[in-house]
């Protein structure tokens, strides 16, 4: 009959909807469900992204706006970033994905330049909340290496790994006639290629003269008007960079030898100066010994004070194993900055836009490999400025992530209060002066949490609140283990090589601020929320032994009574003594390790700051030779005073207040007598299972092609990981072990005879299984402490296809129940009278309204496997609804979220799909295709939430949000910053009475007259093709303005590249029209996001 049924099941699943109200119609003639009124419908959803947090992946470029204040980040994976003041941030995307190798603002205009390293130049207009692309110019014949916008041109320097020099017009993104060859510049100073230019500049007192570094060491001051050189300078070392003194009489250069040579413009023979800054002066005037190479240098004069010569790179040869450095020069005194990572790029911040004027520089903004760092020139000592971007979500790579929208409201100040008490000392005092754009206007009012587990065990809170982030506080769970000093003295029961407290589930209580973990080696601690300082004497840790099989002839304890006997329901817990510390018998008859867990909790009293203070510690220990299974679900509630966690050998209940195990189970044995699958008994040991999976591989890890999650640390097929809650990436292999893949307590009617709904704990398994276990717990004040909870399999056992993910309860409107809580209260309350109003109130008989319900009404189940969702009635246990999420892929997390005052079921599948479905009906509502899941980072991390919110780390550094409500979708165009404000450009510098008078000063050059096409003709054609912008499209659907007044302000000229309005508008209404199976989704107004190419790069 279950055969008969699968097909049946299979025959239904189609996607079409006739096949889904077929679906919907297969409940028993006889039971009919009361109706319930659904409000949500297909339009209540639409999909797309918000706004992406963190540091950008794998940097390679910078820019700075010295007027608009505006900070540009480009990546190797075509990534642009752009960050004004705190929560100003955009995000966008170059389609091709090639890495940006330079970028350059137009100063003050709203726009920048991106150069790719596939050969194209692109023009972003910064004017709109989306910046789009106006432009792009695809170079054919040539590479590009080096670009050079002068401030208040137009006219772009193209420097190619030929050598030559190229001029483009930035408002029509075409390109002049004149060229300047690399033969014409170096002619006979050199008899070989110069090599690729690698700098472009124009003196700071004369456009008409341009300064071209090439690689090989040869530098050329160009005459633009008589295109000719002036002078050559030519050194025996390469060449990295060029920077000018602001009068122009001066430049100097870095290069590959670690030296720094100073040029007088007029005498090219040789430097005036040659530095080599970190060189070792040897005797006898020789030449210090050569360094690496100096990378970057910048010039910066001051009125009142020495210059600065600020460089990256230039070390010396012997300090193996230094950090990288940012070297400061300044008069005689040189600072060498250390940096935690390596320097892709830096930049001085200068007060001036002017590279004609004295630079003032006042701060230096160095971007690491991980991290950005920003000194305070203006200071002793050059302190570093308070980061305030979210940039250290990486600090500890991800292992997992959790998202709370709709908060209450005093959880946020309560976690900033005791985070601010962690903040470090020793910052610059100065405002952070990248201060540009303004913020957006946030429609929405409601608190949200962002929770992050990482890979050294530390757990982070962040403030998410109206599309912003901010770190509220940071808690460290190892701090009550052992640390081993070194490899050698590391205990021999570790099953991790590396990062052994590595998070792995996190389960929080936002009302009663419950919080437990569950770790990479077997561990689980509970904490409690206090304002108070602790010091804990002795940390409560119990020792749970938790089986595979009973009936297990090899087993090394067969002399003993297997501990599994004990009866579960019976008056006393389970009699394994609360130990405080690890128990000694570390080893059993047969000298195979034993008894022991894997980590060592400190037996020294533990200060615990205000925040999150651990109230017990659980681990798994060995069994005869057998290391724990690493846990795969976990549920803590505080108004039972219940935690409860599972692996693939079984499940174990912890009393949190009592300290005792109630209840310690195999999976075969929680289904007693009705266990539906044949199994045969097998030893752990038979088949080993190395469950050393670090969580890291989440860092950069690509699905292997079984699907499998391999583990950066241990070479091992991890299985033991591969099921649990969010990854159950390896459902196709049906192994025979079956985990405990989802629970959830609850107040509800845990057998069909039930008339009243009683406190339940439901257990879902790899296997599809649902099972309920009963719980009777002691009336509340002293008694909650002093007698037991009695835990008892109910015998209800239900089925579904898949492993289950995750379950939920309505009431018989449709509303959805909450496990019962209990209020957060300081519980670190000397006074005995305090002591003994907490124990009264100890338990609530429930938060949530089912205790006052009649006893005729019903509620439902809702419960999501990897394949399908069923909506059960209950106590009748009748399957009401039933809807086939997925037949060829299988769901990676399924969550039930309230949207819209009411509730839905939403979806991401592994083939990339997200979905959500009506409750209790499972209608479907939304269907798109988002993005397959390419690694493991997005299946461990992906989660929704209410209000229509969802994430995943899009990279290890970064967390992606987007909506899946049309609401959040209209509205996300108010609630984002502005990037560019009508600021004032600064007045030019004075050139003085007797400058003009003598001709001093900087000297202008018409550049249109000498690159324009009447005098430099035209380019060849072949040389490089021009790519119309999709043009603002983003800025034509979204701007709130509109895109017509937004581009006319830009000053980008559009009308000279012949592109009107009304054609951007016919290519908007093309791409809508070409969006795939979701396009009934996407509105025709313009104020919508809705187009394919948004959401599938």
């Amino acid at each position: 009959m279950r055969k008969f049924k699968k097909v049946l099941d299979g025959l239904t699943a189609g996607s079409s909807s006739a096949s889904q109200q077929q679906q919907q119609q297969q409940h028993p003639p006889g039971n009919r469900e009361p109706e319930i009124q659904e409000t949500l419908q297909s339009e209540h959803f639409q999909l797309c992204k918000t706004v992406r947090h963190g540091f950008p992946y794998q940097p390679s470029a910078l820019a700075f706006d010295p007027v608009q204040k505006i900070l540009a980040v480009g990546t190797q994976t075509g990534a642009l970033r752009l960050f004004g003041r705190p929560g100003v941030e955009c995000y966008c995307q170059h389609d091709s994905g090639a890495a940006v190798i330079q970028l350059q603002f137009l100063i003050n205009e709203g726009a920048l330049v991106s150069v790719l390293a596939d050969d194209t130049l692109h023009l972003w207009n910064l004017r709109q909340k989306r910046p789009a692309i106006l432009h792009s110019l695809k170079f054919c014949r040539e590479r590009v290496t080096f670009c050079h916008l002068p401030f208040q041109s137009k006219w772009l320097y193209v420097g190619t790994e030929r050598g030559n020099i190229h001029i483009v017009n930035v408002e029509s993104f075409t390109l002049s006639g004149y060229v300047i060859m690399w033969n014409k510049a170096i002619e006979l100073s050199s008899k070989s290629h110069p090599g690729p230019v690698v700098h472009i500049s124009d003196n700071p007192m004369d456009e008409g003269k341009l300064l071209i570094g090439f690689e090989s060491g040869t530098v050329v001051l160009w005459d633009l008007k008589s295109k000719k050189a002036d002078y050559r300078y030519t050194y025996d070392e390469a060449i990295h960079s060029v920077a000018w003194h602001h009068e122009g009489k001066q430049f100097i250069c870095s290069h590959s030898d670690g030296t720094l040579t100073i040029w007088n413009v007029r005498s090219p023979a040789k430097p005036v100066q040659t530095i080599t800054p970190h060189g070792k002066q040897l005797k006898d005037g020789k030449k210090p010994e050569p360094c690496k190479p100096i990378l970057k240098v910048e010039f910066k004069t001051t009125r009142s004070g020495e210059p600065f010569i600020i460089l990256s790179g230039g070390l010396s040869y012997d300090t193996v194993g230094r950090r990288p450095c940012l070297t400061v020069m300044h008069g005689k005194s040189t600072a060498v900055l250390e940096m935690d990572y390596p320097i892709v790029d830096f930049l001085t911040l200068c007060e001036t836009p002017y590279p004609n004027d004295f630079q003032e520089p006042y701060a230096v903004v160095v971007l690491l490999e991980k991290d950005l760092v920003l000194i305070d020139l203006a200071q002793n000592g050059y302190p570093i400025f308070e980061n305030p971007y979210p940039l250290s979500i990486h600090e500890s790579p991800v292992t997992c992530c959790e998202y709370f929208a709709d908060c209450p409201v005093d959880l946020i100040p309560a976690l900033y209060s005791v985070g601010a008490r962690q903040k470090r000392q020793g910052y610059s005092k100065k405002e952070w002066p990248i201060n540009g754009g303004n913020w957006g206007l946030g429609a929405q009012s409601y608190p949200e949490i962002i929770i992050t587990g990482h890979a050294d065990g530390s757990v982070k809170f962040w403030d998410a609140s109206a599309i912003t982030l901010q770190v509220l506080y940071k808690l460290k769970t190892s701090k009550v283990f052992e640390k081993s000093r070194n490899k050698d003295d590391r205990p021999n029961t570790d099953i991790v090589d590396e990062d052994p407290y590595a998070i792995q589930i996190i389960s929080w209580c936002p009302e009663s601020r419950m919080l437990c973990i569950a770790g990479v080696s077997a561990h689980v601690i509970i904490y409690r929320f206090s304002k108070q300082e602790v010091i804990t004497e002795v940390i409560p840790m119990l020792e749970v032994r938790l089986l595979y099989e009973i009936n297990d002839v090899e087993s090394p304890e067969s002399e003993q009574p297997p501990p599994l006997s004990t009866p579960v329901g019976g008056s006393n817990p389970q009699p394994i003594p609360p130990q405080s510390h690890p128990s000694t018998s570390s080893s059993s008859s047969d000298g195979l390790r034993d008894n022991v867990p894997c980590l060592k909790v400190k037996n020294s009293p533990l200060k615990q700051s205000p925040g999150y203070q651990t109230e017990l510690v659980i681990q798994l220990v060995w069994v005869g030779g057998e290391p724990p299974q690493q846990i795969t679900s976990l549920a803590v509630n505080s108004s039972y005073g219940l935690v409860v966690f599972g692996n693939c050998n079984g499940i174990a209940m912890i009393d949190y207040l009592q300290k005792a195990v109630l209840l310690n189970l195999g999976t075969i044995e929680l289904y007693g007598s009705n266990d539906p699958y044949r199994r045969e008994p097998r030893s752990p040991r038979k088949s080993r299972q190395p469950s050393g999976a670090g969580l890291c591989d989440i860092n950069e890890g690509i699905v292997v092609p079984e699907d499998r999650c391999k583990s950066p640390t241990s070479d091992v097929k991890d299985n033991s990981f591969s099921r649990s809650r969010s990854s159950s990436v390896t459902s196709i292999d049906k192994e025979s072990r079956e985990a405990i893949s989802a629970l959830h307590f609850c107040e509800t009617f845990t057998r069909k005879a039930d008339s009243s709904p009683s406190p339940s704990l439901w257990v879902g398994t790899t296997l599809g299984t649902v099972l309920v276990i009963a719980l009777n717990l002691p009336p509340g004040a002293e008694q909650r402490l002093l007698q037991p909870v009695i835990v008892s399999p109910s015998g209800t056992i239900l089925r579904l296809k898949g492993a289950v993910l995750r379950m939920a309860f309505l009431d018989t409107t449709g509303c959805l129940l909450p496990p019962a809580y209990e209020p957060w209260k300081e519980h670190n309350v000397p006074e005995e009278k305090d002591e003994k109003e907490k124990l009264k109130k100890r338990r609530p008989v429930s938060v949530s309204p089912s205790s006052s319900q009649e006893i005729s009404e019903n509620q439902y189940a809702v419960i999501c496997s990897e394949k399908q969702a069923k909506v059960i009635s209950l106590p009748t246990q009748n399957c009401a609804y039933k809807q086939n999420i997925t037949e060829t892929s299988f769901v990676l997390r399924g969550d039930i979220v309230a949207l819209n005052n009411s509730i839905c079921l939403a979806c991401f599948c592994a083939n990339g799909h997200i979905m959500t479905f009506s409750l209790p009906s499972l209608r479907p509502l939304l269907d798109v295709y988002y993005l397959p899941l390419t690694n493991m980072r997005i299946a461990r991390t992906f989660c929704f939430t209410n209000n229509g919110q969802a994430l995943y780390l899009v990279s290890p550094t970064e967390i992606q949000r987007l909506t899946y409500s049309q609401e959040t979708c209209e509205n996300l165009q108010e609630m984002l910053g502005e990037l560019f404000t009508p600021v004032e450009t600064p007045e030019a510098p004075n050139r003085g009475f007797f400058k003009g008078l003598f001709g001093g000063g900087a000297q202008s050059l018409d550049r249109e007259e000498l690159f324009g096409e009447s005098s430099s003709g035209k380019a060849s054609r072949s040389l490089a093709q021009h790519i119309p912008g999709p043009g603002g499209i983003e800025g034509v659907k979204g701007a709130a303005s509109g895109v017509v007044g937004e581009l006319a302000r830009a000053r980008l000229a559009l009308d000279e590249r012949g592109q009107k309005l009304g054609d951007l508008e016919e290519r908007t209404a093309a791409m809508l029209s070409s969006a795939d199976s979701f396009s009934k989704h996407a509105h025709e107004m313009m104020l919508k996001y809705k187009d394919k190419k948004w959401y599938q790069f």
